[in-house]
């Protein structure tokens, strides 16, 4: 999978991440682009949309809901095909450079497959919290929830799914339950892998996150 970051929005910028690629591409803003609000999808292959096509992948169906609505906001796709939240709090001070408003942590997945410890996944999404408010103080956080299935065995599974909801209650941040409701574990929805959502399954997920974070993104739009 490439590791391409998307920038959906008004402008469309491809964004190389060089950490993970050894080289960058970062275009010029515009003014107008410079003003816009963002949000930064901060993920695994999820987010990736590893696949299917960029735009079939659920933060670009996002955007396009932000699109429609006339909403002052840029959508920042920076999922990383097989990332741990280890991975992702080592490369959000890159990505940190650039103004986020609002935060979505999809990242979990790969470690609950691995079955690294949950005290460990915990410490990362704080310290991806931490960094995000310390940089930018007014930044929205989400956190996306997600499940093991059985066979990682129960009490890891239910440990696994819990700490998504304790790391939000801490920080008062927005919780998505589960991101792929009613659509983890269903052929119909997903690739052959079942892990990772078709084009179908796609839209499912981008309807469940919009239905979390659009409030609060026409909250803080100019009136």
């Amino acid at each position: 999978m490439g590791k391409l970051m998307h920038v959906i929005g008004l402008p469309l910028f491809g964004i190389l991440f060089a950490a993970a690629l050894g080289a960058q591409n970062s275009p010029a803003l515009s003014p107008a682009a410079a003003q816009e609000k963002r949000i930064l999808f901060l993920g695994d292959s999820l987010s990736a949309g590893s696949g299917v096509q960029a735009q079939q992948a659920f933060p670009a169906l996002v955007g396009e809901k932000v699109r429609k609505r006339g909403l002052p906001f840029e959508v920042v796709n920076a999922g990383v095909g097989g990332d741990t939240t280890a991975g992702g709090l080592r490369r959000l001070d890159w990505l940190l450079q650039r103004k986020v408003d609002v935060l979505v942590l999809e990242l979990g997945g790969n470690d609950g497959l691995r079955g690294l410890p949950v005290e460990n996944i915990k410490i990362n999404l704080q310290g991806m919290i931490d960094k995000a408010k310390a940089k930018h103080p007014d930044v929205k956080i989400v956190v996306a929830g997600m499940q093991m299935p059985p066979n990682v065995g129960a009490k890891y599974a239910e440990e696994f799914r819990q700490a998504f909801f304790d790391v939000a209650e801490r920080n008062n941040a927005t919780m998505i339950p589960f991101l792929l409701e009613g659509v983890g574990g269903l052929r119909e929805y997903n690739q052959p892998d079942l892990i990772h959502p078709n084009p179908l399954g796609h839209k499912i997920v981008a309807d469940v996150v919009w239905k979390t974070i659009e409030p609060m993104l026409t909250d803080s739009s100019p009136k």
